[in-house]
């Protein structure tokens, strides 16, 4: 079946980076299949922009699409526009154990001041929510466990466990 909705990614001028970049993050997670993750297809700018919003995009990623983790995502550069990544949106990792959180964060984190409750930005702007499958059984209905939750920058499943 195919992906209905699907994720646009907009970057300045390096696409094609950072999708390569997410690929590889994917397929070295302790728990992912490295099959679930690839760059599928690029399609990019012609060469010969001089003038306009485009000029110099020659090459550029125009459309890419890839998948991480079996879901895909489409990237373009969009060149030097306005339009930045902020914390309105974020992406959702659900993870198996504290492997893959930590995993994953070591590997996307790039902006230490952002880190906050699992949530991470990597060096692309992009933010993420690195979270165990069962957060909602960690913290349903335990005030100290969702206290403990506030206080940590990267989920630590056993501090929840013990603050439970």
């Amino acid at each position: 079946m195919q992906q209905k909705v699907v994720t646009h990614l907009w970057f300045d001028k390096n696409a094609e980076e950072a999708m390569n970049f997410y690929v590889e993050v994917f397929k070295g997670s302790p728990n992912q299949d490295a099959h679930d993750s690839e760059v599928m297809e690029i399609a990019r700018y012609p060469e010969g922009f001089t003038e306009g919003p485009m000029a110099g995009m020659g090459g550029k990623v125009l459309n890419g699409a890839f998948k991480l983790g079996g879901v895909k995502f489409y990237a373009l550069d969009g060149g030097d526009q306005p339009f930045k990544f902020n914390e309105s949106i974020s992406l959702y990792v659900g993870c198996e154990d504290q492997a893959e959180i930590d995993y994953f964060y070591e590997k996307l984190s790039a902006v230490p001041e952002s880190e906050i409750c699992g949530w991470c930005k990597d060096k692309y702007g992009l933010s993420w929510q690195i979270i165990p499958k069962n957060m909602e059984q960690l913290l349903s209905g335990n005030k100290k466990a969702m206290q403990a939750m506030l206080k940590m920058k990267k989920i630590d499943i056993e501090e929840l466990k013990n603050a439970a």
